[in-house]
């Protein structure tokens, strides 16, 4: 089960996108330096089907992305809603923040546009920094992964 905190439109997860980012709760990695320590409680109202629905139509005319900002205590139903979404909302992109370091076996990443990678070490730095060990990728149509990490990089910004 998956359940969120907050939800918020933002415009510097995704590159190009307003995005509904979506926080999820439960995080199991525990990185040293989280940013939202709050999200490491199993914490929040259940994000189902309804509740995607009910989010992405308050915002619907403003948004071209829905972001799973976490969510990896349960990637699988991550995985699930990814995929009602873009059956659901065909032109409305979808991605993933994980702090995993690879894909969970059997992941379809075909339902998603964009996933970052890799959990937060404080030394390297976020996606910003250009020794994170954090990889932002896009999805393309064949499913190969493009590592597009550098459109966050200070000087592409």
């Amino acid at each position: 089960m998956l359940k969120y905190y907050n939800y918020d439109v933002v415009f510097q997860e995704i590159p190009n996108e307003v995005t509904l980012a979506v926080n999820i709760t439960n995080c199991p990695n525990r990185c040293k330096g989280c940013h939202s320590p709050h999200l490491l409680e199993d914490i929040g109202k259940v994000l189902d089907q309804t509740c995607v629905i009910n989010m992405i139509n308050k915002y619907a005319s403003s948004i071209t992305c829905f972001c799973f900002m976490g969510g990896d205590a349960a990637p699988h139903r991550v995985n699930d809603l990814a995929s009602f979404i873009q059956n659901t909302y065909p032109d409305l992109k979808v991605a993933w923040y994980s702090g995993f370091t690879k894909l969970p076996k059997n992941f379809n990443t075909s339902c998603f546009n964009f996933i970052k990678l890799g959990g937060y070490i404080q030394k390297y730095g976020a996606l910003e920094s250009d020794s994170s060990n954090q990889h932002f990728y896009e999805i393309q149509s064949d499913g190969f992964m493009k590592d597009v990490s550098y459109k966050f990089k200070a000087k592409n910004i």
